[in-house]
């Protein structure tokens, strides 16, 4: 089983709340939110059953999530992935953001394939993979995710995105 045992009872449920479903390939929690409760969680690079898991920081609060989907709506993918082939500075970033992602992956465990996710190197996919990633990692680490989140600025003020488990 890939499941760590690690995350506690409490955590568990605010996921599952959160999602709507019991979370898949959880590891650990990655990043809180200001509430307290997990905002991001690390999961297996691969299922229970083998399945590759598309993505190591799976974002779980459904307020941030919302957000992020409506930067989406408005474009913003295709005008990040448009400065990558102009702002060199920029796509070095964010190649670096890939290469730490992949990193951080297959120290867990290798797929043996240098795809990460959202469209690193090359492209912008998913914001909400790269604001997971940010999260995760910290200022600095994924330019997107960074972005994103400054454009989102205070998303956590109105409060917890499900009810504490009690």
């Amino acid at each position: 089983m890939n499941e760590i045992d690690s995350v506690s009872v409490e955590d568990r449920a605010a996921v599952t709340a959160q999602l709507g479903r019991p979370p898949r390939g959880l590891r650990d929690v990655a990043h809180r939110c200001p509430c307290g409760l997990p905002s991001v969680v690390r999961t297996s690079p691969r299922l229970d059953d083998g399945t590759p898991f598309p993505t190591l920081y799976y974002l779980t609060c459904a307020r941030l999530c919302s957000r992020i989907g409506g930067l989406e709506a408005d474009g913003r993918m295709r005008e990040m992935t448009e400065r990558l082939s102009s702002d060199e500075k920029l796509a070095d970033a964010y190649r670096r953001a890939h290469e730490s992602y992949l990193a951080e992956r297959d120290a867990i465990e290798p797929l043996g394939t240098d795809v990460s996710a959202g469209g690193m190197p090359t492209r912008v996919k998913c914001l909400h993979v790269h604001v997971g990633h940010a999260l995760a990692a910290g200022p600095g680490v994924n330019p997107f995710g960074d972005e994103a989140l400054a454009e989102l600025t205070d998303w956590w003020r109105p409060g917890p995105c499900v009810p504490p488990p009690t």
